[in-house]
């Protein structure tokens, strides 16, 4: 009777403790989530490696006199040519630029061959390193500089970019998390048909959500890690996602166990018990993915990969924990009207996805082969992938600092309106400077500041920012200063950099990924044939993803390139998330297996069981990346909709078939070398051949 009254209180007392713990959590960092948005850095050097040139010219510019610059270009611009009026408003404005603020030269106007143009730089060091301050002076200056009467005046240059981007990425955080919510709340309200139960791992998720951003403040305070908006907007995904794929699971089994146990306490012991190990394993293999991302060269990738898997944390403990909790201490009645009766049946109907499984194995190695086949032709549209996106062509609604861009490249075909900062130490300065205006492909060659030793140096080149005619002009700069021990940087050298850095970070990270996910799938499958067959579905999904994306990104949507990180992120991403269903079709395999089954009546008991509830996940999960295509950046545009694209065939065609038709194939072979390959094989009952859908996830 005591141990009776004991384990009763237990019931009562450990969910309301892990409730009140974590409130208490979410009083104490609740703070810190709120200045997660205050860390991020977006320009495009705290991306960049610290071993590259461009890197060392920005370092060397923070030490000049007056610090780090905001450079500017006031483009004023008239069709059929600049009246004398335009010339007067142009040089009356920029008198009230130099006025107002702390300029490091006097600008000086730069006339198109035409006359229709007149370009003048503008330089200040006074906002230095503070974004919101170099913000302030580009708006300053924007609210100067306007037109009227067929004058068109634009405010572009570096620092324009750079203000035009932080725009973007300000409101990301907020606009991610409302989007995602929305669209999160409209599915699980579908999934579930009731009007309770969709708005507990709804909470969860936002609040593993808030300790997900107090915990990426931390890592940027204690351990100084890059957060860029890319990585924030994406870690806001990553936990609403896959904290949602993670709940809809767990919910499945525990309504499973309901009818099993009397207490809803037991009932989710035992749901834990049976579906926790591919929860974790699932979290395990997201999160060792992205650890590997550590080894980048790229800053942003390095630091994306501890902010993601800080956010895949936060979402298992989470929904390990707190969900477990509330559920129990709600009880049966949040599941109404579908209350699931302790003791009850679930309604027998066919099953969608048992009807899948069987026709496919009525023909496993057509149907493997055939899906083989589709998966390999979609993934040819890599080859209409376009080169690597300009920074002209990163936002998909264009700001004034992009359209300043465009009009200097035409109206100065002849002269690169965008210089290439080379730093040179002092004593060979002049040197440098020779070397410079020597080099084939540039026009012109200034000195600059100086200071800490270093003298600044702007070179235009002769070809348009981004050009393969601009690159061989910098690389030429690169080979033939190097030996003075100067440095060549700028806006364009940054870019080659970024597309080196990502080069050499695909060859050393994808095998990393791989490594880290076999080794979680061979202990929690005890195979080294699953888990082969599960990497390989993975990586044939994201092959075809890209194909996808290959033949819409242009021709569709009209992008005239592609980031060159979308190859890497989006095989993290896809490796780990989608081998995330595999492992929860492959673990009630292995269960139905331990307990006698055959290998086709385990595949498709596993399929039955499984199948709607990693469909409903899957649709979760590509619906909060495909919020991503509603942003104004083309690099975001482009990686939520080649994951969104894999999730989707990886649970649809991927899993439903080509897993399960392997499976078939391969018999008790998918679980060599464990005591499972070895097991005796009967022949499957016929009941087992035609199984009925358990709920609905």
């Amino acid at each position: 009777m005591g141990d009776t009254r004991t384990s009763a209180r237990r019931r009562r007392a450990v969910p309301w403790a892990v409730v009140g713990l974590w409130l208490a959590a979410l009083v104490l960092l609740g703070p810190l989530a709120g200045k997660f948005a205050d860390i991020q850095q977006n320009r495009a050097v705290d991306y960049l490696p610290d071993s590259a040139d461009s890197t060392q010219v920005a370092r060397i510019q923070d030490e000049l006199p007056g610090g780090e610059s905001t450079d500017l270009v006031l483009v004023y611009h008239r069709d059929g040519g600049l009246t004398d009026a335009d010339r007067r408003t142009a040089a009356e404005q920029v008198a009230e630029v130099s006025g107002g603020h702390e300029l490091t030269s006097e600008p000086r106007g730069v006339p198109s061959a035409d006359g229709s143009t007149v370009m003048y730089p503008v330089s200040s060091t006074q906002p230095g390193q503070d974004e919101e301050a170099r913000d302030a002076f580009v708006d300053g200056v924007r609210d100067i500089a306007e037109g009227g009467g067929g004058l068109s005046v634009e405010v572009g240059g570096p620092g324009a970019l750079n203000t035009d981007m932080n725009k973007v990425f300000g409101t990301l955080d907020a606009t991610l998390l409302l989007a995602t919510l929305g669209v999160v709340t409209v599915l699980l309200v579908l999934i579930y048909r009731s009007p309770f139960l969709w708005l507990v791992p709804l909470a969860v998720a936002g609040v593993a959500a808030a300790m997900a951003m107090a915990a990426g403040y931390g890592l940027h305070e204690l351990f100084d890690v890059t957060v860029t908006g890319q990585s924030g907007g994406v870690m806001t995904v990553l936990v609403l996602g896959a904290g949602t794929d993670y709940a809809l699971l767990l919910i499945a089994r525990y309504r499973e166990e309901l009818r099993r146990h009397e207490r809803p306490y037991d009932a989710m012991r035992t749901a834990l018990r049976g579906c926790g190990p591919a929860i974790l394993a699932s979290s395990g293999t997201v999160a060792a993915g992205l650890l590997c991302l550590l080894a980048a060269d790229l800053n942003s990738s390095s630091g994306m990969g501890p902010v993601g898997m800080v956010g895949v944390l936060a979402a298992l403990v989470a929904m390990t924990t707190l969900l477990p909790a509330v559920l129990v201490l709600l009880g049966r009645r949040v599941f109404w009207p579908l209350i699931p009766a302790f003791g009850s049946e679930p309604k027998a109907r066919r099953s969608l996805f048992a009807a899948m499984g069987t026709s496919a194995t009525r023909r496993p190695a057509t149907v493997l082969v055939g899906g083989a086949a589709l998966l390999g032709a979609l993934a040819l549209g890599t080859l209409n992938l376009t080169g690597s996106l300009k920074q002209e062509d990163s936002f998909t609604d264009r700001p004034e600092s992009i359209t300043a861009m465009q009009t200097l490249a035409r109206e100065y075909p002849e002269r690169s309106s965008r210089p290439v900062t080379v730093m040179a130490p002092h004593a060979r300065a002049d040197e440098v400077l020779d070397r410079a205006r020597a080099t084939d492909g540039v026009a012109e060659a200034v000195p600059g500041r100086s200071g800490a030793g270093w003298t600044e140096i702007a070179v235009f080149a002769t070809a348009p920012p981004e050009t393969p005619a601009e690159t061989r002009t910098i690389e030429a700069l690169r080979a033939g200063l190097d030996p003075q021990g100067a440095y060549v940087g700028g806006p364009s050298a940054q870019q080659i950099d970024l597309a080196a850095s990502e080069s050499r970070d695909r060859k050393v990270i994808v095998p990393l990924v791989l490594a880290a996910v076999f080794v979680i799938l061979v202990g929690l499958l005890r195979s080294l044939v699953a888990p082969l067959l599960l990497l390989a579905a993975v990586v044939a999904v994201w092959g075809a993803a890209l194909g996808i994306g290959g033949l819409v990104f242009e021709p569709v949507f009209g992008f005239a390139g592609t980031d060159p990180g979308l190859g890497l992120l989006s095989f993290v991403f896809l490796v780990a998330l989608g081998v995330d269903y595999g492992i929860f079709l492959m673990h009630r395999m292995r269960e139905e297996s331990v307990k006698g089954a055959e290998p086709e009546a385990a595949a498709l008991t596993a399929l039955r069981t499984t199948g709607g509830v990693i469909a409903s996940a899957g649709v979760v999960l590509a619906a909060t990346f495909a919020v991503l295509t509603t942003l104004p950046m083309v690099g975001l545009v482009e990686l939520g909709f080649v994951i969104a694209v894999g999730v989707l065939l990886d649970t649809f065609l991927v899993r439903t078939y080509l897993v399960t038709t392997a499976s078939v194939l391969l018999k008790r072979r998918m679980w060599w070398p464990g005591r499972l390959s070895r097991a005796p094989e009967r022949a499957a009952p016929p009941q087992e051949r035609e199984p009925v859908a358990a709920d609905a996830p």
